[in-house]
Formats: C-alpha cells, sequence, structure tokens
C-alpha cells in the first residue's frame, strides 16, 4: 500500500458560508467545487482542506466534524486487507455513485479517518 496524499475533511452546515471563512477570512484559496456538497482550500502545496457540507446530525461515524482522509494507490479493498493485518478494523466500503470509494477506521485513540480511492463515474447509457 501507497498513500499517494489526503486531505482533513470539515464537515459544515453551510458550504458558502464555510469557503467565505477560510478564503476570506483566513486568506486560503479555493481550488474546487463541486456543486453544493464539496469544495477544497488550500495553501502552496502543504495544505488542503476538504469542505464536505452534510447536516449537523449526520457528520459521520463517532460525531465529530473532522477527519482525515488518505487517498491510496490502486485498489481500496488492498489497502484494507494489509491494514487489517495489522489490527486496523474497518466499517463497509461506502459507495454512493460518485467519483470515489471511502473506508472508514479509527486510530488508537479513536479519531476518524478514512482511505479512499478514485473510481470512474458511472454515467446512464
Amino acid at each position: 500500500m501507497r498513500i499517494q496524499g489526503g486531505n482533513a475533511t470539515v464537515y459544515v452546515s453551510d458550504l458558502d458560508r464555510a469557503i467565505d471563512f477560510y478564503t476570506v477570512t483566513l486568506g486560503l484559496e479555493l481550488r474546487l467545487k463541486a456543486s453544493d456538497h464539496w469544495a477544497e482550500v488550500g495553501a502552496a502545496d502543504s495544505l488542503l482542506i476538504g469542505l464536505h457540507k452534510v447536516a449537523p446530525e449526520s457528520a459521520g461515524p463517532g460525531g465529530s466534524s473532522i477527519r482525515i482522509g488518505l487517498h491510496v494507490e490502486g485498489k481500496l479493498e488492498e489497502a484494507m486487507t494489509e491494514l487489517s493485518a495489522q489490527g486496523i478494523g474497518f466499517g463497509d466500503v461506502v459507495e454512493d455513485g460518485g467519483p470515489v470509494r471511502l473506508a472508514y477506521f479509527n486510530d488508537p485513540d479513536g479519531n476518524p479517518l478514512y482511505l479512499w480511492e478514485f473510481v470512474a463515474i458511472h454515467t446512464p447509457p
């Protein structure tokens, strides 16, 4: 398994308000906005923050509002198998038909993390 990069994902209730805070107030650069549910802001090549719009009650496993996402090279299941052999437990792979697949897990202190891989976007014929 090789980790290619990653990001911290911040779950927000109002994407436009969050973009304004991170870009105008903090001075970070808006790098990507995908519809009304995802945006990426960053500084130089050393920081990437993903902003993901969700309802506050659905912040995700563990109820945390921040997660670290690790982009893996190759298939998600290969990385999960390798890490499972080292004692890491995973839930089900999350697929919603979008461009990524996710696998959630926790560090030894219970902090939520996830692995992700890009997949082809399926469009109806």
